[in-house]
């Protein structure tokens, strides 16, 4: 008796043990399909620095950038199975999940700037918005910025009669299919990862960008110019697979959402700064002209793109582009 008694305190004291010695990290897989050096690279890899000390350890968070586990369109799957835990893809890509209203990010000039487009991330729009992907899923946790998209071809681009014809490489998004139609030019949908290579070879005559995206990628050593036309924005969700975010213990997930809204501040403070320097660089390299819009020549631009707004207004829904106006003070 005293032996199995021994052999009881002894087993539950080596159980009660156990864990701090030997529990297995918990592993977060964060997928991404840009370079390591965009403001979205340098954000997932300081929210890995910010998670892995501040849980000392108990989460080990794996980035992988460049689409090096899974090409741009199929990421989303590979979340929604659990094969990923965390990706941060461009919002556009949940209009073909079915939740269209992210696709209001998509629609030409209905951002001026930075402070327009925080108030709709941060406020109830924001909320409202990632509450619709929890039926996929999928759990927000953060909008990142990557910039405001400048149009780029291999000739000039001062009007949008300029575009006519040419061949320009969108995202996955039938918003940005209208956009490009509406300027008269032929969208080809294309994975982010194969856009320099398609210029290179004349696939694509051009695309659109914000400067962090078009100098990482190295598309001004194969894009003659670059119009300023900061026509619209390409904004970053932060996504999680829903199970494994709810099945988190609560200290865990209160400790990685601290991380997230903290590298969520670091990577929107450097996504403009890294614009500002993207963009002095292409002018440096004597490759790529860049050209700025007069006032005159930008209001013909937005004349013409925000016809886009009307025409998308029942795949979006009427009330949350209205909701996005009111917001931010948008006159169409």
């Amino acid at each position: 008796m005293k032996v199995r008694a021994l052999l009881a305190v002894f087993c539950a004291l080596g159980l009660a043990a156990m864990p701090a010695a030997a529990q297995q990290p918990i592993v977060i897989k964060f997928s991404h399909v840009v370079a390591v050096n965009t403001p979205k690279g340098k954000g997932a890899e300081y929210f890995k620095k910010l998670a892995e000390e501040r849980t000392k350890g108990r989460v080990k968070v794996e980035v992988y950038p460049n689409s090096a586990l899974f090409k741009d369109g199929e990421e989303m799957e590979a979340l929604q199975l659990g094969s990923v835990q965390m990706l941060a893809p461009s919002v556009s890509k949940f209009g073909p999940l079915g939740v269209r209203e992210f696709e209001v990010y998509d629609l030409p000039y209905i951002f001026d700037n930075y402070d327009e487009l925080h108030k709709v991330n941060d406020g109830p729009i924001g909320k409202q918005l990632f509450k619709k992907l929890e039926s996929k899923g999928i759990v927000g946790v953060a909008f990142w910025d990557n910039g405001f998209k400048d149009m780029s071809a291999n000739k000039a681009l001062r009007k949008p009669e300029d575009m006519k014809g040419l061949k320009m490489r969108i995202q996955s998004s039938k918003v940005l299919d209208g956009e490009m139609r509406a300027f008269g030019a032929l969208p080809q949908v294309m994975a982010f990862s194969e856009v320099y290579q398609a210029m290179q070879t004349g696939v694509v005559d051009g695309s659109e960008n914000p400067p962090s995206n078009f100098y990482t990628q190295k598309m001004h050593e194969v894009q003659k110019y670059l119009t300023l036309t900061d026509h619209g924005v390409i904004e970053y969700a932060v996504i999680v697979n829903k199970k494994f975010w709810d099945g988190l213990p609560a200290d865990i997930r209160a400790t990685l959402e601290g991380a997230m809204k903290d590298a969520t501040k670091y990577a929107n403070d450097i996504a403009k700064k890294e614009n500002e320097e993207a963009l002095a660089a292409v002018k440096a390299s004597g490759k790529t002209e860049i050209i700025t819009l007069t006032p005159q020549e930008k209001a013909a631009w937005k004349k013409v793109a925000v016809a886009v707004h009307k025409e998308n207004e029942s795949r979006i829904g009427k009330d949350i582009i209205e909701t996005v106006y009111k917001e931010t003070g948008f006159k169409p």
